[in-house]
């Protein structure tokens, strides 16, 4: 038994607008450079990747991407400098937050944990 801690942000209306999905997709993006393509392998349509970027966008107050409009050689997309920054930083504070539970919580699981057969 172990306690498991989702962290997700959330803006001053409590409307969630970053978790684990949203770091999926911005690295989907990353290693494909392409918004439809990293939607897809999510299994997401790509209205709502974009609706997905977009909330993450206003609640930054700042691109989280550079778009490449499409045309004969088509578009991509790319990361800003401030996305990979954000990215790393916000894994970093789940992990921290996940090893932090699992220090607080050792004592408590272990009261209620099946023992050992």
């Amino acid at each position: 038994m172990k306690v498991q801690v989702k962290v997700v942000l959330a803006d001053e209306q409590d409307e969630e607008f970053c978790g684990p999905g949203v770091l999926q997709l911005l690295d989907g993006i990353r290693r494909t450079g392409s918004i439809h393509q990293a939607a897809r392998a999510m299994n997401l349509s790509y209205v709502k990747a974009l609706k997905i970027l977009n909330r993450l966008e206003t609640a930054m107050g700042a691109p989280v991407l550079i778009r490449h409009r499409g045309g004969a050689a088509r578009g991509s997309s790319t990361l800003t400098p401030l996305a990979r920054k954000f990215m790393r930083d916000f894994q970093a504070l789940r992990k921290t937050i996940q090893r932090d539970a699992q220090r607080s919580s050792t004592r408590f699981v272990k009261q209620y944990e099946r023992p050992s057969e």
